[in-house]
């Protein structure tokens, strides 16, 4: 146990950066459409107490208002 504790900052660095390196060749509109999916999930999540159909609602609303935003 003690070997996955000191392990899973090491991993969830490693993880952060391949993440933000995939969204180096994004258009604009498209790390918007990005970002106000992440921001809606969130959102929905918060709303509706951590609700499957809250995050996913929240994501899907968020990513239509990113995405037309930067247009």
């Amino acid at each position: 146990m003690k070997r996955i504790h000191r392990f899973t900052p090491g991993m969830m660095a490693a993880a952060l950066v391949m993440g933000l390196g995939g969204c180096a060749g994004m258009s604009a509109q498209d790390r918007s459409t990005a970002i106000g999916a992440g921001v809606g999930a969130v959102g929905g999540a918060v709303v509706t107490g951590g609700s499957a159909a809250g995050t996913i609602g929240g994501a899907a609303v968020g990513g239509i208002i990113g995405h037309e935003i930067k247009k």
